[in-house]
């Protein structure tokens, strides 16, 4: 279990892939978008 080996999470970050025990993390990446307020202006 290390670098080599392709299901362990040390070996997915060696090799860059995803899976089971290394998930992508989506909502880390992503920020929410607020919307923008009314001014009033009409």
């Amino acid at each position: 279990m290390g670098k080599g080996d392709q299901k362990s999470r040390k070996g997915k970050i060696s090799m860059g892939s995803f899976g089971i025990s290394r998930p992508r993390t989506s909502d880390r990446l992503t920020v929410p978008k607020k919307e923008p307020e009314p001014t009033g202006n009409v």
